[in-house]
């Protein structure tokens, strides 16, 4: 194991097992920030399309990634991904362990599952552990059921709140994450530093729009995201219905970009609903892709359909702080974090509503000025509150706390 001196810098290990790294825009960025301010980092995820390599080093990151041979639907599904998970997390920990040695583990759920490695060696070796709370596990479970609660729910609770236990610091997306951890898993509020997801603004240079990806239409409606059964793209799906064939606008296009366990179900409804014309399915794209920024740069609407349900409603959602950071106004669903993120920068549906949502979409569409002002109050928001570097000083401080130093935010400060 490689020693590490008081001259040397301190080591992370990063575990995430819901994306494969860099593709997880959050994990990549909170690597690189640490990176730069003098850490050596290690992260250990799952493979995925275009990230079938055991181990690389990107930009001086040790990646090291172990096989995910399905995602989890149903019970027993996730009792089978989670487990093969923790147990290629543990090899692979030992592995970094044993070659590059690490001080601190920085857990990225989903699963729960994580803190028995990252407790294991915080009581055999004195390591410390960084919880980083993506999503609400339990919450998450209950919207994949259709909002019941199934024999898992109970399980899933005992393993959010055990995390917790073992969690030297954590970090949540956003207030109403912190707020579960106040009230649920009963962390101390001094020992939680917020640390939201917004894209970094330095990497955004403007780009020109491609008109091609409007399929000689007028207008462009994007939605950019993954595709699970909780995140309401078949309701898009049915305002992309009304749209077209309803209110018989020819001149919209809409492009898909994602995948997730619903992909089939969506590729099937598209067909269903006569839709295949007015409907771009791209799958997954990498993130800072010439498609991809070339569909956020050609849209005019983007859209984030995630129906009211109680993870919805306390989830920041990526896709619409991207939509803002590339100036695009939105339409989205009345939720408390979408208001929080999006403010007057959206346009809010009633319900769960596809005709509402294609209310709001045309009325966007057919008001040049109103996407303009709302697209403007976006970006602001976006550079003003939320991009990377207005979170990297709270990420810095959370590693202070979690290494025993007085937090001094302001010597992170963004000018």
């Amino acid at each position: 194991m490689k020693r590490r001196t008081a001259e040397s810098p301190r080591r992370v290990l990063m575990i995430v097992e819901n994306l494969p790294v860099p593709f997880d825009r959050r994990v990549w960025q909170e690597a690189n920030t640490l990176r730069s301010n003098g850490y050596e980092v290690n992260v250990i995820c799952p493979k995925g399309r275009g990230y079938r390599a055991s181990h690389e080093v990107i930009d001086g990151i040790a990646v090291y990634r172990h096989p995910l041979p399905f995602e989890a639907d149903g019970a027993l599904g996730y009792v089978l991904e989670y487990g093969l998970s923790t147990f290629f997390q543990f090899l692979l920990a030992w592995r970094v362990f044993l070659t590059r040695g690490f001080d601190v583990i920085h857990a990225c759920n989903p699963p729960d599952t994580i803190f028995v490695v990252g407790g294991f060696f915080k009581l055999l070796f004195g390591r410390r552990f960084i919880f980083d709370h993506h999503d609400l596990s339990p919450e998450l479970y209950v919207a994949k059921r259709e909002g019941k609660r199934g024999p898992l729910y109970g399980p899933l609770v005992f393993l959010e709140r055990m995390t917790y236990r073992v969690a030297d610091v954590s970090i949540a997306t956003n207030d109403s994450y912190r707020q579960v951890a106040i009230d649920r898993a009963g962390m101390p509020a001094d020992r939680i530093y917020v640390v939201r997801s917004g894209p970094a603004m330095r990497h955004l240079d403007p780009r020109e729009p491609n008109p091609a990806l409007r399929h000689g239409r007028r207008y462009l409606v994007a939605y950019v995201g993954i595709m699970g059964s909780q995140d309401g793209v078949p309701l898009l799906l049915e305002a992309a219905r009304e749209v077209v064939h309803g209110q018989g606008r020819d001149d919209v296009q809409f492009v898909l970009v994602g995948s997730g366990t619903e992909f089939p179900r969506i590729e099937q409804l598209t067909r269903e609903l006569n839709l295949e014309d007015h409907v771009t399915l791209t799958g997954l794209l990498p993130p800072n892709s010439d498609e991809l920024l070339d569909i956020l740069a050609t849209a005019d609407v983007g859209v984030s359909p995630d129906p009211p349900s109680e993870m919805n409603d306390k989830s920041t959602m990526n896709k619409t702080l991207e939509y803002m950071a590339h100036g695009m106004p939105l339409v989205q669903f009345d939720l408390t974090e979408g208001r929080v993120s999006a403010g007057d920068a959206a346009l809010y549906a009633e319900g769960a509503s596809p005709e509402d949502l294609a209310r709001k979409l045309l009325q966007l569409l057919d008001d040049a000025d109103l996407r303009g002002a709302m697209g403007r109050i976006g970006r602001e928001r976006i550079e003003r509150l939320f991009a990377w570097e207005r979170q990297e000083p709270e990420l810095l401080a959370a590693y202070d706390h979690a290494f025993g130093e007085s937090v001094r935010r302001e010597r992170y400060a963004v000018e």
